[in-house]
């Protein structure tokens, strides 16, 4: 599926400059090709051309908020089977239950580490192998 051998296409969506750049380099770290969307409206535009393995979504963004991002992906028969990891600075049980019902497979608070953000790579990258 991915060029890179053992490294997955990742999609990272944050309105955060700070957020945006520090997923890229822990990514890039764990030899995970990245793409980078500031808003959902940015994002679904990437998806098309880029076809990711794993999306990482922020929750609190302008215009279109995570929530309404990842129920977009999920509609869309071609990418309804990518994963959506939600991340957000509230650790909230509304937020999660929220995530799951707009259908995201996860759910990291931030800050997340490199650790944390590798290990769901791996998880849901491999869980989607084959899929497409």
């Amino acid at each position: 599926m991915s060029s890179t051998g053992s490294g997955y296409k990742v999609l990272v969506i944050d309105d955060s400059n700070t957020i945006r750049r520090s997923a890229e380099i822990f990514l890039k770290q764990g030899g995970h090709e990245v793409v980078l969307a500031e808003d959902g409206f940015d994002a679904l535009s990437k998806i098309n051309d880029y076809h990711p393995d794993v999306i990482f979504c922020d929750i609190l963004m302008p215009r279109l908020d995570g929530y309404q991002t990842c129920a977009i992906i999920k509609k869309n028969a071609r990418f309804a089977a990518v994963p959506v990891v939600m991340l957000s600075s509230k650790d909230g049980v509304f937020d999660k239950a929220r995530g799951r019902m707009v259908g995201s497979q996860e759910y990291l608070t931030k800050p997340f580490t490199k650790d944390q953000l590798l290990e769901a790579v791996k998880h849901f990258g491999s869980a989607n192998q084959g899929v497409a």
